[in-house]
């Protein structure tokens, strides 16, 4: 079956539902969990966010393109998501920091990308029936095998179970002390010194590294596997656990056994952001669950239950703590007014805590930044 000519895109839903669009990008097929951002700006911050791994990200935002693609803005070395879909093809970027065009950027990365697309129709099969497994394809010729489409969408294992951290963490351990990006020198070095953090690198965006350079960190990133002794290795005077993708419950495999150690052999502050929260819930003997959709956006707002204090909040999850499990020393300290989700965790004794969402990614703009301050003055 073919579609119409200027059809040259494909997305196959595994209930058989197909949406067919203009492809752009890099050409092939892949198969992935379909998720959607309501973000408004920061496109290559998603595609470039190590927590999308194993996703096409829908985005409900039209305007994806206009702003082109700059080296300063991605958050790691390559795309991670494994696709785009937009609704309107993007346009020839119109700002001062482009450096090349989105469709040049993702198509030298080999992903794939679909435009034309009804994305509120899309965005509300994802909120009623969760997010589906999808098989998108990118052929010149307009020509798909919708039948195989489906199978690989049907085929598709999903997130369940998957570690995906170990695929996009760092292989050995680097130290960072880059900063902030501030008009007009753009980012910055910090200088020697200042509390030793361990950072465990579970898929960690680049800005999260500067913004705990900003606050004063000497920062060591260590590779997802790590273990106890090697994290305690470096002395830290804190730990800091980073956002990833995949089933929390399967990075827990090895990650638990190494914070379990770390809180008994020592009593330096910790601080978890995104996955690292959901990390630190399991080693403190809380469970996770697969949520329906997911929080994927950056206008989500996060209630502070100690201090009533509502934050704007970017985040990015599709798996959260049950909050319903948390021992009797660890309090809920966040909580998601979309849905009442367990958005942060601290134990009462020791400074030790986590937050689901993305304080680096400044929505608020500055809201949650207050989180690397008050973990660097537990150090200190």
């Amino acid at each position: 079956m073919s579609a119409t000519q200027q059809h040259t895109a494909c997305l196959a839903l595994a209930d058989g539902t197909l949406f067919f669009g203009r492809g752009f990008g890099a050409e092939g097929e892949v198969t992935a969990e379909l998720c959607f951002n309501t973000a408004m700006t920061g496109y290559q911050e998603i595609m470039t966010d190590p927590s999308y791994a194993g996703q096409v990200v829908t985005f409900t935002f039209p305007h994806v393109g206009n702003v082109g693609i700059n080296p300063e803005d991605d958050e790691s070395a390559e795309p991670i998501a494994d696709g785009m879909v937009v609704k309107w093809d993007p346009t020839e970027p119109s700002n001062w920091r482009s450096a090349e065009t989105l469709s040049d950027w993702l198509a030298k990365r080999g992903k794939i990308a679909i435009g034309g697309l009804d994305t509120r129709r899309l965005t509300r099969a994802i909120r009623q029936q969760g997010a589906p497994h999808v098989a998108l394809a990118h052929s010149p010729d307009g020509n798909f095998d919708i039948e195989a489409l489906v199978e690989k969408a049907r085929a598709f294992q999903g997130l369940v179970g998957l570690d995906l951290a170990k695929e996009v963490s760092c292989t050995q351990s680097y130290r960072w002390n880059e900063t902030r990006w501030a008009w007009p020198d753009g980012f910055g070095t910090k200088p020697e010194g200042g509390p030793r953090v361990v950072a465990i690198d579970y898929g960690a965006k680049r800005n999260i590294l500067r913004c705990l350079s900003t606050a004063g960190c000497d920062v060591t990133v260590l590779p997802a596997t790590a273990t106890a002794e090697d994290v305690l290795a470096h002395a830290p005077d804190g730990l800091f656990l980073s956002n990833g993708p995949g089933d929390p419950a399967a990075t827990g495999e090895y990650a638990v056994p190494m914070i379990r150690k770390v809180l008994k052999d020592t009593d330096i502050p910790v601080f978890g952001i995104c996955l690292g929260h959901q990390m630190l819930a399991l080693a403190l003997g809380a469970k996770t669950i697969k949520m329906n959709h997911g929080h994927h956006g950056a206008n989500h707002p996060v209630k502070d239950v100690e201090t009533g204090k509502v934050e704007i909040t970017s985040m990015n999850h599709g798996f959260t703590v049950d909050a319903q499990t948390l021992p009797e020393n660890v309090k809920e300290t966040h909580v998601s007014l979309f849905d009442g989700s367990n958005c942060g965790i601290r134990l009462t004794d020791r400074p030790i805590f986590s937050v689901q969402y993305h304080p680096e990614a400044s929505p608020g703009p500055q809201d949650s930044y207050y989180l690397f301050e008050r973990f660097r003055d537990a150090m200190n």
